[in-house]
């Protein structure tokens, strides 16, 4: 990767040569990675440029194990690299949903500051010194600020009570229910929960007004037939809904993503479509309307003429390819005018758009996709039937988040051995220019080797791909026990990168070889091979994962074959409890957040319909997957001793799932330890949480995967009954 001149270039030569001095004078300056080395790594967002190019605002955080001693504040970060990172804020709270004004001199963002018991959207002037403007004060808070075209207006979204018209009514319906002095929900439709939280019945809706404090708020939807629709929501995240406006390019109306049918998402799939929203309010125009593919993610390109979105097909697949299409946008601006039927611009790409910017002449559109093991950076002309461009075939690392683009293209990448940074990306070749080093000292210090990986053909003729992860102090000489992560999804991928949640390199610390493959199922090998899974959701993936051990002792003499284990999370877990069901093979298994039957999580689960297409039909309609690949039928052959850890408010693999597993564990008499993070959901983020997590997965993997003299000071887990290695 090449440096600019000046403060970057001078820090990074100094750093390349102090660790070049240790690695030639002292090896041991170079060591395993703890958690705690992690965990510390500061964690960049998605750099948003400037509107001419020559700055990024991207969010920094620096997270701690103690109680609100995590801060994450604005750096302001010159693209041409010649100037050092500058801090913007300081203060307690994060900011979030950076926006440029349009002529680059404030910058609008959504923090809580001071009295604020909600956050709402500021102003910082980025000319001149001084303190972020609050312009909003609404009790339901304001958050996703974007600007006008002639920067004179704040579009915002909030999540108000239904048919509640101002924000004095929105207070009055607060105070209402905080009255009530109990806390339950009500519910006449699914979906009634979403990852670690119950649904409510707030709506997300969008707003507008003037640039300045005190201005008078406009509620674009209230009272309209659209948000009136039982099905009515935005896009989910993983915490909310969001509607992601676009202003359209006159100023005079803003196009939103959302869906009618969220109310039919036990028994039809969720169609997301795109509406123009009126700045003087009035009844949203629908503008796609689809049974065959949703639209979401728009955003319009700097000729104005041409308006992109997300497709995504609906078939009799669960999982088919994004596509990125364009729309021609009428000079009217009416629906009316609207031709509603896509270009695909990715029609012939065989992987699937993660996410998208427009170049700042509007002739070009960066993409990245998951590509084997990678996620890598392509381009495409802006008319449909243009080829697909890889912009970095040579690249190891991964795109670790969207793109940010117009006349400078800049993101965050990272790979194995080096944490994210901030690069610009040269459009034509690819090249990057690294423009931060946030996480460089302390990343040179860590024994981290890049991954190695080897491709073999499967027993179905399909090429599997493999990651090994090697050991600090790796000898080839040496022989080292063999553990293989699996990654969750299925639709998913193993990358070459750290994790802060399933360390491949924290995991290989205490001196094992992982081995990460991505088996049927997996995404960036093609559609085909990601759909494959159907209708064969655990059987064909778990027989890749122990052929892959298999070819991995085969090439590489520094494996023991006799020391074998295996672990995953989320899907991974279910693989882990599938493997408990069907081999013998691994002296222990270790899983989190992973199904006993596939009923058990159908019935449970916050998603449901897709389980229903990938398994056959309905649970009653006859498919035998729902019974032949369910690790609780096999019950009666489980023997291995097993890790079981869950997060009791995780909703995607519910608890019960996990209690299931440990009953079946406990009435065969197998050694086994189940670990309940109470306050944890899908995954254990809280700091201190996640380092008990590690120091009992590191502990129990050393009583199965040591020697007797490499295991004699490691504490056995204490349970209540006795943990022999096999």
């Amino acid at each position: 990767m090449r440096i600019l001149p000046a403060f970057l270039a001078l820090l990074t030569l100094v750093l390349a040569a102090a660790v070049s001095h240790a690695e030639d004078h002292d090896a041991a300056v170079k060591r395993p990675v703890t958690h705690d080395d992690l965990w510390h790594m500061r964690r960049l967002g998605t750099p948003v440029p400037s509107p001419d190019g020559r700055r990024a605002i991207v969010a920094v955080s620096e997270p701690s194990y103690e109680k609100d001693g995590t801060t994450s504040d604005l750096w302001v970060v010159a693209v041409d690299g010649e100037t050092e990172p500058r801090r913007l804020t300081s203060s307690p709270a994060a900011e979030s949903d950076v926006a440029w004004s349009p002529d680059g001199s404030r910058i609008a963002f959504s923090t809580k500051r001071g009295d604020d018991e909600v956050a709402q959207v500021y102003l910082l002037n980025m000319e001149l010194p001084g303190e972020a403007l609050k312009i909003t004060s609404l009790v339901t808070g304001a958050g996703k600020p974007k600007w006008s075209p002639d920067g004179k207006r704040i579009a915002f979204e909030s999540r108000v009570y239904p048919g509640a018209a101002d924000d004095e009514a929105n207070t009055q319906e607060k105070e209402r229910r905080e009255a009530l002095g109990y806390n339950a929900s009500s519910y006449d439709i699914f979906p009634i929960r979403q990852w670690d939280r119950w649904l409510d019945d707030l709506q997300t809706h969008l707003f507008v007004q003037d640039a300045v404090a005190g201005a008078e708020p406009k509620n674009l939807l209230v009272g309209t037939e659209l948000v009136a629709r039982p099905g009515y929501s935005g896009v989910p995240s993983l915490s909310s809904d969001s509607l992601h406006a676009e202003w359209a390019p006159g100023g005079d109306a803003l196009v939103i993503s959302a869906t009618q049918n969220r109310d039919e998402a036990a028994r039809a799939p969720t169609y997301y479509h795109l509406y123009r929203v009126s700045v003087e309010g009035g009844e949203p125009e629908q503008l796609t309307d689809s049974k065959d593919w949703s639209c979401h993610t728009a955003k319009f390109g700097s000729d104005g003429g041409s308006l992109y979105c997300l497709i995504q097909p609906i078939t009799r697949f669960a999982y088919n390819l994004t596509k990125l299409g364009r729309f021609d946008w009428p000079d009217s601006e009416l629906a009316a005018d609207f031709s509603g039927e896509p270009g695909l611009l990715t029609q012939g790409f065989d992987r699937s758009v993660r996410e998208y910017a427009l170049s700042g002449d509007g002739k070009t559109v960066f993409i990245t996709a998951m590509d084997e093991g990678r996620v890598r950076l392509f381009s495409v002309r802006s008319r449909p039937g243009e080829t697909v461009g890889n912009l970095d075939p040579d690249s190891g690392g991964v795109y670790a988040g969207p793109l940010a683009a117009g006349r400078a293209l800049v993101a965050r990448w990272e790979d194995a051995t080096n944490p994210a940074e901030i690069v610009r990306i040269d459009p034509r070749s690819g090249e990057h220019v690294r423009l931060t080093a946030f996480n460089v000292e302390r990343a040179s210090t860590l024994d981290r080797p890049a991954f190695r990986e080897f491709w073999f053909e499967s027993s179905k003729g399909r090429r599997i791909h493999t990651f090994v992860v090697l050991p600090p102090g790796f000898d080839e000489n040496a022989r080292y026990p063999v553990l293989t992560m699996m990654h969750g999804g299925p639709h998913s991928s193993s990358l070459d990168s750290d994790h802060i949640r399933w360390s491949p390199h924290l995991l290989a610390a205490p001196g094992y070889v992982v081995l990460m493959t991505d088996y049927t199922g997996s995404v960036g090998y093609g559609e085909a091979f990601s759909q494959a899974i159907q209708e064969d959701p655990l059987r064909t993936p778990a027989d890749e994962i122990n052929a892959a051990v298999d070819e991995a002792i085969r090439l590489y003499p520094f494996i023991d074959a006799d020391r074998q284990a295996a672990a995953g999370a989320s899907y991974g877990g279910h693989l882990a409890n599938w493997l408990q069901a069907t081999t013998k093979r691994y002296r222990t298994l270790v899983g989190h957040a992973g199904l006993a039957s596939l009923e058990g999580q159908w019935s449970t689960s916050d998603a449901i319909y897709h389980r229903e297409i990938n398994n056959g039909g309905t649970p009653w309609g006859g498919s035998p997957v729902w019974k032949d690949q369910s690790p609780s039928t096999y019950a009666a052959d489980f023997g291995t001793p097993m890790l079981l850890t869950i997060g009791e408010k995780d909703y995607r693999v519910p608890v019960n799932q996990t209690i299931a597993m440990w009953t079946y564990l406990q009435r065969m008499q197998v050694p086994g330890r189940l670990l309940v993070f109470h306050d944890a959901n899908h995954w254990i983020m809280n700091g201190k949480e996640a380092r008990h997590y590690w120091s009992e997965l590191h502990r129990w993997l050393a009583v199965y995967l040591k020697d007797a003299d490499e295991s004699a000071g490691a504490d056995s887990p204490p349970s209540g009954q006795a943990v022999q290695p096999t």
